[in-house]
């Protein structure tokens, strides 16, 4: 007996088509008249045609259409970005598209949809504790005002930097925070490391790791280990704070949901020294705020 099999769809293919599909049911959901466009009495399309999107995009007529195919085909963050403002994306449509692409999002300052208003009234009411909601990629997605001031001017960090790895390895102000740099980079690499193995073909964990591997040779060495560090539960950490000093911490992961989904971090302060630093940066932050 001859068992034939269907041919596996390769990822990139598998989501060229669901990009495909997205753009589509974007694109016939729009009215011309919510783009500044009359409608006219011919018009038989639902929505916007593809010449009017990629005139509104200023992109090729041809390039879009291919995009809608799903053709093998370059999509630059640029012309998604217009191609996303066109079609009156939300937020979490617009990670949608961008993550489909395959490209790294060029304009994500717009608030997190996994942190939900009730998650940031948390992270308020537990001040003065520094905490801040992260996921497994250590992407920073909210935190208060104390955690604010807790390792650097996070504030002043843009937002697409907003990253506990990425920060580690390339702000000066972070890493002067870290009591144990060595110790605590390395580690980190390796739980990331752990982390990536479900996450191998997402194009958000590939980025992050090619932008640290361009900016920091010491992430390269440790990234050319291989080495992999388990997650553990609360742990210490020793903090030089640029304000308040030496502040001993218990480091503690809340999952919120999946590994995958928003975790709540928190800093507790394990001494005396530590909780009156604690109490006296959260007082400066706030008197500057």
């Amino acid at each position: 007996m001859t068992m034939t099999y269907e041919p596996a769809v390769r990822g990139d293919d598998a989501r060229r088509t669901e990009l495909a599909g997205f753009l589509r049911s974007r694109r016939e959901r729009i009215t011309p008249e919510q783009v500044g466009l009359p409608r006219g009495r011919r018009r038989r399309t639902p929505g916007l045609r593809r010449e009017e999107v990629a005139q509104l995009s200023a992109v090729g007529v041809t390039w879009y259409t291919w995009l809608e195919q799903a053709r093998p085909i370059q999509v630059s963050p640029q012309v998604l970005d217009a191609v996303a403002r066109t079609l009156l994306l939300d937020p979490g449509e617009r990670d949608h598209l961008f993550a489909l692409a395959g490209v790294a999002d060029p304009a994500p300052g717009t608030e997190c949809p996994t942190v939900s208003a009730e998650l940031r009234l948390l992270l308020e009411e537990l001040e003065p504790i520094p905490a801040c909601m992260q996921n497994s990629r250590y992407d920073i997605l909210a935190y208060n005002r104390t955690y604010a001031r807790l390792l650097c001017d996070l504030d002043a960090v843009p937002p697409e930097d907003r990253n506990c790895l990425w920060l580690a390895f390339t702000n000066e102000e972070w890493r002067s925070s870290l009591a144990q740099r060595e110790e605590t980079v390395r580690q980190m690499a390796g739980k990331f490391r752990a982390a990536m193995a479900g996450h191998l073909a997402e194009p958000a964990w590939k980025t992050l790791v090619g932008r640290l591997e361009k900016a920091s040779p010491e992430f390269r060495e440790l990234w050319d280990r291989h080495e992999v560090v388990a997650a553990t539960g609360a742990r210490s950490k020793h903090f030089v704070n640029a304000l308040v000093g030496p502040l001993h911490l218990s480091h503690t992961s809340l999952w919120l949901g999946p590994s995958a989904g928003p975790r709540l971090v928190t800093y507790v302060p394990v001494d005396d020294e530590s909780r009156a630093g604690v109490e006296k940066l959260h007082a400066l932050v706030t008197e500057g705020a």
